[in-house]
């Protein structure tokens, strides 16, 4: 494959990629799915060029988030990676690629980390929109919108073909990470084709050396292994090493687009992703009665594949100027696998998900403004079996499954919005949306006897915003927005069945309704000669309505036999009201064209109601202060950043209930109580370009090798890690 790359390439007439930063970002599409400046948009909205991408070397696109210093991210494991936008996460913020809503009937209120199907080598640019974005997306975009434009086909302008592409090969010493990638781009007048291709192997993660008192439970003394078919406690031989964290992941992208005149494109995209098996690292190193109680427990391949088809079209009507159709087709499947130590019982639970989409979005010059509406369909099916395997002796028997199999979840909107400049110096923006949304669930009563038999839902939403953007004399810029949000009960919501914590089983509720957010968001940015610029972004936010886990009786009964354990019940349930309250601050600095520094800092406050004790309690998904700082140097080919990270504690008073009970997790202070203690790291990043077509970069994350775990993470992050890579232009 490469050679042939090389051959195309060299073969034809080549352009090249100088892969300068771009000057784009003051457009975005994230806000209303058309290009508008973002001086104009009420929202905090922050970009990721391909620039940035391939400076920072992300190894998923959780850590692409992470790295932008607005978006918190925490992981189960080493293949995973869920991001919190504003003290909201998993099922309350929104995945797009390429126009495209990746949420689908499963996705859950625990962590989430569907976010690495999608490749960091192959986006060219992300967006991501704080607060609500449900007037343009619907259900599920409460805290925000993570939203994904991966690379796009270039046509030539004259007779000749156009060719171009890349090839990337990367390593890191802290999982030994391998990854090589791949893209080219054919283009000719009429025609233009897309292929991209990458595949990553990732060891096993090595922590940090330099840990605080109360980490002893951060390192993974001892690990089970099959030995002789008998399940025996191994000794680990370097206890910073977390053994069966490591997995690897294939991704690849092809794209056709035909543009028959300048007034209309279609393009056909197909994605594919797929990991290997991912162990659920933390709960490999649960304990239960002083032993590890688990032998086995990871994810099954996950698997992503989506056909999508776009048609554009620009020519002023009577009723658009634009008009975009998007019709999609994704088939989604994911599996759990357990067994407990010296048991000989492994569980198999998978799930699949058929999800049909299409979108009608347009844009009109209206009067002084511009008019964006569009309606939306979407229709997902579930099916979710189980299974138990003897491993002994090889025999499979049904068992009960996660989800109520052949479900049905499905919505339908219209939308419009309408954004105006009343003059130079203000511009305001409205909009509303009505959505109505369906699920049906069957209930399989064969192995635990529930009380009913079906779950049906149908309801609607009303959502809206109305924003204004100020831009007074002096480099002032004030936004005031006012939007709401909701987020219709799924099917993991309505039919979950799962062990959520040692001793506690979720059990299914038919009861569920819809829950609904207020958002109210004041935002200052200054600018001063050129040099700096000051933006101040405050938000609070109340979810009414709120699903959360609580306690729940089953037939009467508080506690039942699950999985061989005597669990207590619970169910999620319509009983909370959240608020979130915070601050995010940036700034930039250029002491000179070359240098520059840029500092990003969010505190998030977050509460929700314990009707148990009557008072309001941490609310799970927000994190700790957090933040960073990077200097910059940028002169010709030669580019590097020195960056500060950094978390705060949360004691252990301020954690949510649901984390401290999990002590395996988490620091102990100095009352033996569980907390996650602040930590830092220092870093260094580096990129040269020898020539036109190669470009080197290298990193030293985590100098001082500090041992620290992200707030509510199951794995321990990485100690020092350097990153290596090259990349070529052909």
């Amino acid at each position: 494959m490469l050679m042939a790359l090389v051959y195309v390439c060299h073969n034809t007439y080549a352009q090249t990629d100088t892969l300068e930063e771009k000057t784009l970002d003051n457009l975005v599409i994230s806000a209303n799915k058309w290009e508008q400046k973002l001086n104009e948009v009420p929202n905090k909205i922050v970009k990721i060029n391909k620039f940035e991408i391939l400076r920072n070397n992300p190894q998923t696109s959780a850590d692409l988030l992470g790295q932008s210093g607005s978006v918190f991210i925490q992981k189960s494991q080493l293949g995973g990676g869920s991001p919190m936008i504003r003290g909201f996460a998993t099922n309350r913020v929104l995945l797009v690629a390429d126009g495209v809503r990746m949420n689908n009937a499963i996705y859950r209120s625990g962590n989430l980390q569907n976010v690495i199907s999608i490749d960091p080598l192959s986006v060219e640019s992300a967006e991501v929109i704080f607060g609500p974005g449900s007037l343009i997306y619907g259900s599920d975009a409460i805290g925000g919108v993570m939203d994904f434009h991966t690379l796009e086909p270039r046509f030539s302008t004259d007779k000749k073909t156009l060719a171009k592409g890349s090839v990337l090969g990367r390593y890191s010493t802290a999982n030994k990470e391998k990854t090589i990638h791949a893209d080219i781009n054919l283009g000719w007048q009429k025609w233009a084709l897309l292929s991209s291709f990458s595949y990553s192997d990732f060891d096993d993660l090595k922590m940090g050396k330099n840990g605080r008192a109360g980490q002893g439970n951060y390192l993974r003394p001892e690990y089970v292994e099959r030995i002789n078919n008998k399940d025996s406690i191994v000794q680990n031989s370097d206890p910073r090493v977390q053994r069966f964290s490591g997995y690897n992941q294939t991704n690849f992208l092809q794209k056709i687009s035909y543009k028959p005149n300048q007034n209309w494109n279609l393009q056909y995209i197909f994605t594919h992703a797929r990991t290997g098996d991912a162990p659920r690292y933390d709960r490999l190193i649960q304990y239960r009665n002083g032993s590890l109680r688990f032998a086995e427990w990871h994810y099954g391949p996950m698997i992503w594949n989506m056909h999508t088809l776009h048609l554009l079209h620009s020519q002023k009507t009577s009723l658009y100027d634009d008009m975009k159709l998007t019709v999609a087709y994704q088939d989604y499947e994911e599996s759990r696998i357990d067994r407990r130590r010296n048991n000989n019982s492994r569980s198999n639970q998978r799930e699949t998900v058929k999800a049909i989409s299409a979108n009608v979005d347009a844009t009109k010059a209206l009067g002084k403004g511009n008019l964006f509406y569009g309606i939306e369909y979407v229709h997902n099916k579930v099916g979710s079996t189980g299974e138990i395997t003897n491993i002994s002796t090889g025999s499979v028997t049904p068992s009960v499954s996660r989800y109520p199999d052949g479900s049905i979840w499905s919505t339908t909107g219209v939308y419009g919005s309408y954004k105006v400049n009343l003059n130079p110096k203000l511009t305001f923006t409205t909009g509303l949306r009505y959505s109505y949304n369906t699920l049906h669930a069957d209930f399989d009563t064969t192995y635990i006897k529930f009380p009913f038999s079906n779950a049906e839902i149908k309801d609607g939403a009303l959502t809206g915003n109305a924003g204004l953007v100020f831009r007074p004399d002096g480099g002032w810029q004030i936004n005031t927005n006012i939007s709401t949000g909701y987020r219709m009960p799924n099917v993991d919501d309505i039919g979950k069945l799962f062990e959520s914590t040692p001793g506690n089983v979720i059990i299914p509720n038919p009861d569920l309704t819809p829950e609904y957010a207020w958002n109210f968001e004041l935002g200052i940015v200054k600018t001063i000669y050129q040099k700096l610029k000051l933006e101040l972004n405050g938000f609070h936010t109340l979810l009414n309505n709120a699903i959360v886990r609580r306690t729940s009786t089953l037939n009467g009964q508080d506690s039942i036999m699950f999985d061989g354990t005597l669990s207590q019940v619970e169910s999620l349930q319509n009983v909370a009201k959240a608020t979130v309250s915070g601050v995010q601050l940036g700034v930039e600095y250029y002491f000179t064209p070359k240098i520059s520094v840029h500092s990003n800092a969010n505190w998030i406050k977050g509460k929700e109601t314990d009707e148990d004790k009557d008072e309001q309690v941490a609310l799970r998904h927000a994190p700790p202060f957090y933040g960073s700082t990077a200097l910059r140097y940028k002169h010709k080919k030669f580019f590097a950043e020195a960056s500060w990270v950094y978390n705060s504690q949360i004691k252990n008073e301020d954690l949510a209930p649901s984390e401290q009970s999990k002590g395996y997790m988490y620091a102990v202070d100095a009352n033996g109580k569980p907390y996650s203690p602040g930590w830092y790291t220092l870093n260094v990043k580096t990129s040269y370009k020898l020539n036109q077509n190669f470009t080197l970069t290298a990193g030293w994350e985590n100098i001082t090798n500090q041992r620290y775990r992200p707030y509510s993470s199951g794995i321990v992050a990485a100690g020092s890690n350097f990153i290596f890579s090259v990349r070529a232009n052909l």
